[in-house]
Order: structure tokens, then C-alpha cells, then sequence
């Protein structure tokens, strides 16, 4: 934990494209700790949540519950869960098992993050996708699930 955000202080953990930097539409691809793999081009049609988070982040901890809450109440949203940090796999299965939630959890690498996302200056950081592909809105700092339905209610408004 400390390394990681003294890397992070310091620059030292490599860059993906800035905001302006980042595709139209981002692509995400990661295998799930259940094995499966999680496709961000393959959830079109729906309102996607990327979420960056990590097991010792107590605000991340705090809003799973309720990420969770709101893609099982609603037919057009998924989400991804991405474990941004450095954890064996068998910690992270045991801490899924844990703490359950009802979208996939994968594990990303500090080092080698998603090029497609800023790296993560903090956590939690979550990316709202749109039904097009398109990032929406792009939070840092834990998010609920009013911070969700406005984001998509204010992206819609504009055409999302």
C-alpha cells in the first residue's frame, strides 16, 4: 500500500493516456477472478461502471455495497470491479469471497495499468461508460448511487 502511493507520489508508475489523450472508446479486456473474461466492447448497449478500487481503500470498501445495489436494480448497467494493487490472486478471491458483490472483480497491474484509463492518482476512481462506448464521467473519490443516476441523467441530456 505505502509503495504504491509513494510510486505514485513520486511518477514513477507509468502513465496511461490522459483524458485527451484517451481513445473515443476506451477498450478493456481483463479476466475475472472466477475466471471468466470481462470485455468493456462487449457490454454496448449498457451503461458501464469502471471501478478502481483496492482492499485496504476503506472509501472503496464503503461504496462496493453500494455499486453493487445499483447495477442489480437496473437491466442497463454492469460494472467492473479492477483491484488496484499489489495482492495474490488467492488474497483477492478470499477477499471477494468476503465481501460479495454482484458484478465481476479483476485484478490490474500497478505497473502495467489499463491504457485506456488515466492512471489512478487515488481511490477509489471510477469511469462512467456510455451505452456508445464513450467515457461519461470520470470520478475520484467514492461515488453512491444518486452520483450515478445523475451522471446519467446529465450524459443523456446530452445525447448519451
Amino acid at each position: 500500500m505505502k509503495r504504491i502511493a509513494i510510486l505514485l507520489a513520486l511518477g514513477l508508475l507509468p502513465l496511461a493516456a490522459s483524458a485527451a489523450g484517451a481513445p473515443a472508446r476506451p477498450e478493456l479486456s481483463v479476466t475475472t477472478t472466477d475466471g471468466a473474461t470481462f470485455d468493456l466492447a462487449a457490454q454496448r448497449g449498457k451503461w458501464v461502471i469502471v471501478n478502481f478500487w483496492a482492499t485496504w481503500c476503506s472509501p472503496c470498501l464503503k461504496e462496493m455495497p453500494d455499486i453493487s445495489k445499483f447495477v442489480a436494480s437496473r437491466k442497463d448497467v454492469a460494472a467492473i470491479g479492477l483491484a488496484y494493487e499489489e495482492i495474490d490472486a488467492k488474497d483477492l478471491a478470499a477477499f471477494v469471497k468476503k465481501h460479495p458483490v454482484d458484478y465481476p472483480i479483476a485484478k490490474v497491474d500497478v505497473y502495467d495499468p489499463p491504457k485506456a484509463f488515466e492512471t489512478p492518482r487515488g481511490l477509489p476512481t471510477t469511469y462512467l461508460i456510455a451505452p456508445d462506448g464513450t467515457v461519461a464521467k470520470h470520478f475520484v473519490g467514492p461515488i453512491t448511487a444518486l452520483d450515478l443516476d445523475k451522471a446519467i441523467a446529465a450524459a443523456k441530456g446530452q445525447g448519451g
